[in-house]
């Protein structure tokens, strides 16, 4: 089971919007990072069938997204902007979008109760979409698309605007859905990824700019971020100097943890890396502004 890319370019008019991207994605959750506007949603909507294709080939599970029909079968997708009708109850929603996906009376009334328990909205049952709180309303957008019981579960940035507490629970939820299909999560939040994902794709400016494990990101900056306590008047400078990834201010001082490829000219101490620093590091060196 796995979903297989290979030159794919994407075009709206004359603006090119994936560029030559190759990749595959096997079980389990996969991270896809970028900044807004680098490709993530174009890319999901072609995986998905909403947006066909311009150059390349492109499988979900070996069927060719040419195939849509039997593509969106097996693809569960859950938008940026995924919404109900507001009049609708927690299982009206459920009960509607299940027999637009084909499913039969009996399968509709067979899954609905285990899989809105599942997300944790048992007591919402007859809750309106509206009157939900937005985790409320993310779940139930993962519950409707995992209800075809699908092999592969496309999230496009789930947890944005979430509290603390709701994204953690929904990044919980997805880790247990992945575990018996591919889940892809994008997202611009590195938080997201770093807390469920072992395999990462970044996109910037519509190229796939790495491929690889969270450890091989985290080897790129392997001995290159630093933190040190400045003055404030000291910080400009070092900003124009380095790549400052976090800072703190205290009273008269700043405590800045930046990357940098030597040791720096002034007293610093060396930081354990984080997939921030590294994904923050890796767009630099591709020319972006941190």
């Amino acid at each position: 089971m796995e979903i297989s890319i290979e030159h794919l370019n994407q075009y709206y008019g004359k603006k090119q919007a994936l560029r030559d991207v190759n990749l595959t994605i096997s079980s389990g959750m996969f991270g896809l990072l970028g900044k807004n506007g680098a490709g993530k949603t174009t890319l999901m909507k072609v995986l998905s069938t909403l947006l066909k294709k311009s150059e390349g080939t492109v499988k979900v599970c070996g069927v060719p997204v040419e195939h849509a029909k039997e593509v969106r079968s097996m693809v569960g997708y859950l938008p940026q902007d995924f919404s109900m009708y507001g009049s609708m109850s927690a299982y009206e929603a459920m009960d509607y979008l299940g027999a637009l996906s084909g499913l039969s009376k009996q399968e509709r009334k067979e899954r609905i109760l285990p899989l809105l328990e599942k997300v944790n909205l048992d007591a919402q049952v007859k809750t309106k979409v509206k009157a939900m709180s937005g985790g409320m309303r993310r779940r139930l957008g993962i519950a409707q698309a995992i209800l075809h019981d699908p092999k592969v579960l496309i999230v496009d940035e789930p947890t944005a605007g979430l509290d603390p507490e709701e994204r953690v629970r929904f990044r919980n939820l997805l880790c247990e859905t992945a575990q018996d299909r591919i889940v892809i999560l994008s997202t611009h939040i590195v938080g997201d990824v770093e807390a469920t994902c072992e395999h990462i794709g970044i996109l910037d400016e519509g190229e796939l700019i790495f491929n690889g494990t969270v450890g091989q990101l985290l080897s790129m900056t392997e001995g290159r971020v630093y933190s040190a306590e400045i003055s404030k008047l000291e910080l400009p400078k070092v900003q124009s100097m380095y790549p400052v990834t976090s800072m703190l201010a205290v009273g008269g001082s700043v405590t800045v943890r930046f990357i940098s490829d030597v040791p720096p000219v002034f007293p610093a101490k060396l930081c354990r890396a984080g997939v921030e620093d590294a994904y923050l590091y890796l767009m630099h060196v591709e020319g972006g502004e941190l």
